[in-house]
């Protein structure tokens, strides 16, 4: 949550709800929805880091609020995460491990698991397309997020079927 938030204060001073509004906005209803105290406990850190300055607002009618701005030292942050790619492929998988282990233990059986993974993902595929079909069609954003979510899943859905047949083969 940290570099996000450095991200949305790049464009300009916010404070902390405005900024869970935009990332709700940005990211569409598929992205989990960041709690406000969340966000308001990752600008104390940011603050306290030196990665970005707080100031009190005054509101005739409203409680003050904290308007916060990226500092140098937050846009240095910020320019060396666009820089760093991401860790991937994810070879630390819970459930290979569950996987890989079930043999050893007793307690589950392999294929069983892969079909319950398999019908896990599938549900998580139906949800998806329902939040696609209801987003708005303007949000590129949002979308782009869900056509990824689902084509991951449609690569983990083929690598279960990989196993099963694998796993068939052994027995």
């Amino acid at each position: 949550m940290r570099l996000p938030l450095l991200a949305l204060l790049a464009r300009g001073p916010a404070h902390g709800y405005e900024l869970k509004q935009d990332l709700e906005q940005m990211l569409g209803a598929a992205y989990p929805q960041p709690n406000v105290g969340q966000i308001y406990v990752t600008l104390g850190r940011l603050e306290k880091s030196g990665l970005i300055e707080g100031e009190e607002v005054e509101q005739s009618s409203r409680p003050n609020k904290k308007i916060y701005h990226l500092t140098d030292a937050g846009r240095e942050a910020l320019r060396a995460w666009y820089e760093e790619t991401a860790d991937e492929p994810r070879v630390r998988d819970e459930f290979f491990m569950k996987l890989a282990l079930a043999p050893t233990t007793g307690l589950a059986d392999r294929i069983a698991l892969i079909n319950k993974q398999r019908r896990q993902y599938l549900n998580t595929m139906r949800s998806l397309s329902k939040l696609a079909a209801a987003e708005n069609r303007d949000n590129r954003i949002a979308q782009l997020l869900v056509e990824g979510a689902m084509l991951h899943l449609q690569a983990d859905l083929d690598w279960l079927e990989r196993c099963q047949e694998e796993l068939e083969e052994l027995e």
